[in-house]
Parts: C-alpha cells; structure tokens; sequence
C-alpha cells in the first residue's frame, strides 16, 4: 500500500461530508493517535466556512484541489450514497487511503469496481460497518466463535425504527431509491454484514419491500413529490456456517416507519442455547444495548462484556466510540498494509443481498446468490 505506513507519521485525514461525518467522524478523528484531521470538504460554501471555522480546519469546495493537498493522506468520505463512488474512485487514483460509509455504491458492481482499483493501488479501503465495533456486538461473535448455541437453527433480525415515521419529513435524496435512499441502504446494509460476520454468508434471499409513505414535501418545489424508495422491507436468508454443513434460514424485518418501534434485537436459536441482542433506544444505537444467553433448558440471564472489549473512551453520542474503534483498525491496516477488515469485501457481500433483495421482490422469487 502506498502513503503512510512509518509508525513516526501522523496520516493525515480529510472529511468529505458534513453530517454524520462532522458530528461522528471528526470527534473520533480528534481522539486517534495515529489519524490527524487536517481539512474538511463540501460544496456548499457558507456551510464549509462554518465548519472550517468550527473546528479550526483548511476547507476545500473543489474535490481535485484537495486531493492534491500533500497533507491529506487519507480521507473519511461521508456524503450521500450517489456520488461516493466517484469521488472513492477520485481518491484511490490519487493515492489516497479511504474510509466510506455505507452504502459504499449504489450497486455491488461498482464496488467490485473500488475493489479492483484499491488492490491495484495498494491503497487500504475501509467501510463504516462500525456494530462490529460495538462491545457487546464483539461478545456475541467471541460466544458463537466459543460454540455455546451449537449448531445454529434459527436467526431473526427485527430492525424496526421510527425515523421516517413522521410524513412531514421533505422529500430528499433518501427518498430516492436511485441515489441510495430507503430502509435497505440505512439499515439492510448494516443488517446482512451483521449476519455475514456472525453466522456465514448469504446463499439465497427472497423478500418483499414495501413503501409506506407514499409522497412527501419537496421544499425546493414546494410540491409532493412521489417517494421511490422502501421504508419497510422482510427478508428470508439462507447463511452457510462454516462450522456446519447445514444452512441456517434467517428472517430480517427493517422499518423506519415504526411508530414505537422496538428498536434492534437480534435473536439466534441453537441446538444448545439461545442468545438475544437488542436495545429499544431510538435515538443512539450503541448505548442501550442488552445481550441475554440461556443454556439448553435454562432461562435467559444477562451477559456483560468482557473486559478486553470495553471502549477505552466514550462520548455522550454512543456512535463516536465504534466508530473511533474502527477508525483505529483503518489506520493499523494502512500502516501495517494489511487488508481492511470491514472493507470492500464485505461491503460487495453485504450489497450483493440488497441488489438481490429488490430483485427478488420485483420477481417474487428466490433468488440464488453467486459469489
């Protein structure tokens, strides 16, 4: 891999985007040892000098100038989901180590397509799969990995939220099913990289997806615009364990129209014992989080986390924690030029259920993945 890999350099960490990557990504930046932040990007001028102003950084509104900043080694891209590839594929030409939040593209061929490109480059790719941070997320993998279910028989993922439920939402890129928008971008993506890294990969999937809120405001028009993407979605997935021979039939319901939504809970039934994982927060998906196991024929009892999986450091926003954490692995896979686990890879397999997850509710079929 190219740029930085001395242990006595700083990398240095531009931000494209001003959302989640500003109120995330920044604070996590500005606690790493290894990534310095040093300039900030954005179209829209009067929003980039006050961020720049903010937080005493270079801004840039022109894409090319900077990448051809010398100080930017590295860069955490955190716009919408349409024009990341563009801008990833502008980057890694440059030489530039990036971190992309998700969904990465809008199809799993244009990420192979950035995958091609940083294995070309030799250049690390992270994705912002950052539940695999999260501590108690951790421990269930290091209960699975210690076989106390067995053989898993049943999974269940019920992802139900209310962010969307409110119809005076205006109509935006979210509602927009060819930018990225919609309930499997925001949460699927997440959902099935969650179920790959703890069971195995996706084999088949058939699904229905379903838009509730059919229009919505747009203020730029001041009209009701017609929503193209899914606010709810059900799943059915076959996982391959490696550990067994039989697949494991998986259900995952997704909604950000649920009013009192039960939040995230994760269920995994096995011939030797049950794990739940969920929380009911609707506003912080780290804090909140409960992880209950029961042997064969006991009842369920809290687990807590082992010691060596607690954050070092956490923030009132509980999103800033995993995400410093993965932050972290990005730059010992920079450094060490070993590949970035979560990266491309999983985003391709993550995605591949998404793109086959539409065409199986467009088809009302099955649909067989290939690798």
């Amino acid at each position: 891999m190219s740029s930085v890999n001395s242990s006595l350099q700083s990398i240095g960490v531009a931000i494209a985007g001003l959302g989640f990557g500003e109120s995330v990504h920044l604070p996590a930046l500005k606690a790493s040892k290894d990534l310095n932040p040093v300039a900030i990007w954005h179209p829209r001028k009067i929003r980039l000098e006050e961020s720049c102003e903010r937080n005493n950084l270079i801004g840039y509104g022109d894409w090319p100038q900077l990448l051809n900043d010398p100080k930017v080694n590295a860069i955490v891209i955190a716009t919408p989901p349409a024009p990341r590839k563009q801008m990833a594929i502008a980057a890694l030409e440059a030489g530039k180590h990036v971190l992309l939040e998700k969904p990465v593209a809008l199809s799993s061929e244009e990420i192979a397509e950035l995958q091609r490109l940083a294995i070309n480059n030799r250049l690390s790719v992270a994705v912002d799969f950052e539940y695999r941070a999260v501590p108690l997320f951790m421990q269930t993998k290091r209960l699975l990995e210690e076989n106390v279910v067995g053989q898993p028989w049943l999974i269940r993922l019920d992802w139900l939220m209310s962010s969307r439920a409110n119809k005076s939402r205006p109509w935006n890129w979210y509602s927009q099913s060819d930018l990225g928008g919609g309930v499997i971008g925001a949460l699927g993506t997440h959902a099935f990289d969650i179920l790959h890294w703890l069971c195995g990969p996706s084999i088949s999937v058939s699904g229905i997806l379903s838009t509730s809120i059919k229009e919505r405001h747009d203020p730029q028009t001041n009209t009701l615009l017609t929503v193209t993407s899914e606010d709810v979605a059900f799943a059915h997935l076959e996982l391959s364990n490696p550990n067994y021979k039989s697949l494991v039939p998986a259900q995952v319901s997704l909604s950000s129209v649920s009013r009192n939504g039960r939040g995230f809970w994760l269920e995994i039934y096995g011939s030797e014992g049950t794990i739940f994982l969920g929380s009911d927060n609707q506003n912080d998906y780290v804090h909140g989080f409960g992880l209950w196991y029961a042997p064969s024929g006991e009842g369920l009892k809290s687990i807590s986390c082992d010691k060596d999986l607690i954050f070092p450091k956490t923030w009132s926003d509980g999103r800033i924690a995993p995400v410093s954490r993965l932050q972290d692995w990005w730059a010992e896979s920079i450094r060490s030029s070993q590949p970035m686990i979560p990266g491309l890879s999983e985003a391709w397999s993550s995605q591949k259920v998404c793109d086959k997850l539409r065409e199986s509710s467009n088809s009302g079929q099955k649909i067989t993945l290939q690798s």
